[in-house]
């Protein structure tokens, strides 16, 4: 039986992590967990590749966590290497409709005219969502982590 090939987005910034599977670019299925990108993004991938053929791999490579954006960045880099599977990514603020994301304390990361920076959090930090339709070429594959400030 031949496998469906699909596109996998995968959002590990902050609790709880996405994982959503598209084919021909519209979302026909998701996965949320609250448990740690470290100890779930192996069985989930293992569960994925038995099913499908991935074609391409996205991922929100920050700003946010830290410790989740290199993770999955380590992570998705290695499939992506190991199995050929294209990796490609864009910031987080694409995937909650560029609202503040958590830094640390009462900081915030915001996008302004596409520089992010940070900033006392002045409204409420945007949930993480999956588009129902992905739009390929709002990704690229200059994929390394963007964490958005230094290491605190």
């Amino acid at each position: 039986m031949l496998k469906q090939k699909v596109d996998i987005v995968c959002i590990t910034l902050s609790s709880p992590i996405l994982i959503g599977i598209y084919r021909e670019n519209r979302l026909i299925d998701s996965i949320v967990t609250e448990e740690r990108s470290s100890e779930v993004l192996p069985i989930i991938f293992d569960e994925l590749l038995e099913k499908y053929e991935l074609s391409s791999l996205i991922y929100a490579n920050g700003p946010g966590s830290f410790m989740a954006i290199k993770v999955s960045y380590i992570f998705l880099k290695s499939l992506s290497i190991l199995k050929e599977i294209p990796l490609y990514c864009t910031d987080a603020f694409y995937f909650n409709n560029n609202k503040p994301i958590k830094a640390i304390g009462k900081l915030c990361f915001v996008k302004i005219h596409d520089k992010i920076i940070t900033k006392k959090c002045d409204e409420e930090v945007g949930r993480f969502t999956l588009p129902k339709q992905l739009v390929k070429k709002d990704f690229t594959q200059n994929c390394l982590p963007s964490y958005g400030i230094g290491a605190v």
